[in-house]
């Protein structure tokens, strides 16, 4: 069993910027590829980002590529989303997961207002 808690989250202005964190509990976070997903309100969720175990290797959806960065640090068993040029469409529940496992967090609330 793995226990995800995102922070970070917050009210930005367009072309801000916001980091958000996932710190997991256990001792096999670097065990597993992490990801970062996003649910706006009455739409899907959606893939944003991904790492592997290692943190060697990275994909993004294409709407933030450029702009969002995922990163993680096996040591502190946090995974990170740096999120700059925030736009309103970025706006969203965001939310992190195990790849591979039914493990999400609560989820933290981006707004970012135009």
């Amino acid at each position: 069993q793995v226990q995800l808690v995102e922070s970070g989250g917050g009210l930005v202005q367009t072309g801000g910027s916001l980091r958000l964190s996932c710190a997991a509990s256990g001792r096999t976070f670097s065990s597993y590829s992490m990801g970062w997903f996003r649910q706006a309100p009455g739409q899907e969720r959606e893939f944003v980002a991904t790492i592997s175990r290692s943190g060697d290797s990275t994909h993004y959806a294409d709407f933030v590529k450029g702009r969002f960065t995922i990163s993680r640090d096996n040591a502190k068993n946090t995974a990170y989303l740096q999120m700059n040029s925030l736009k309103p469409e970025d706006t969203a529940v965001y939310y992190c997961k195990v790849l591979g496992y039914s493990y999400w967090g609560q989820g933290t609330q981006v707004t970012v207002s135009s």
